[in-house]
């Protein structure tokens, strides 16, 4: 790195810490880092489930309800963060992103927001047509657009695996990217997060 973009990093850092990092709102932060949460438990259960499964028949069924109730509610926060963030935007990184980079990192999120509105969709729908309506943490039943349809079932469980694949990518993708601003950019990408 050329002595003066180390000397420009190096002021752009200084002039950070000195006004403080922007960063999301509090709510912002806090729906980002539940939904990382879930997430996690929501895979590890798909896992268990899909590659490990139990042989008790109503522990599986319990497990598989955790899983699809734990994506709805995944559902419903990403629909509250998108409605918040439409009304919060982002507070811009610093130093700003190359346009190149800002366009990949726009369309991470893009892809990320969608999956984890579609994926519940698809599982929450796949689940009704095998015939198993969903009653939310064992509460209150979550009425379905179809029934039973065991010919559509088998499409709506790929098209919900293949989501999880494509989530697995994205966040492969996204993880990194945030430690790659923090430790070699050393933008203020995930300070704005924390």
């Amino acid at each position: 790195m050329p002595f003066s973009e180390t000397a420009r990093t190096a002021s752009l850092a200084a002039t950070r810490r000195a006004a403080g990092t922007a960063r999301y709102t509090a709510l912002a932060r806090a729906l980002h880092w539940i939904t990382v949460l879930l997430i996690l438990l929501v895979a590890t259960l798909g896992i268990w489930i899909t590659f490990f499964e139990p042989a008790d028949q109503a522990f599986k069924l319990r497990l598989y309800n955790i899983h699809e109730s734990t994506g709805i509610l995944i559902l419903v926060l990403t629909a509250v963060r998108l409605l918040w963030r439409a009304g919060h935007p982002p507070p811009p990184i610093t130093p700003p992103l190359p346009p190149m980079l800002a366009l990949v990192a726009h369309l991470n999120h893009a892809a990320l927001y969608a999956v984890l509105l579609t994926m519940p969709i698809a599982g929450f729908l796949a689940t009704n047509a095998w015939g198993f309506p969903l009653e939310w943490y064992g509460l209150f039943p979550i009425p379905s657009p179809i029934g039973k349809d065991e010919a559509i079932a088998p499409i709506l469980s790929n098209i919900h695996f293949g989501l999880a694949i494509v989530l697995g990518v994205l966040l492969l993708a996204h993880i990194p990217a945030a430690l790659f601003h923090h430790f070699v950019r050393k933008d203020d990408t995930l300070r704005r997060m924390l």
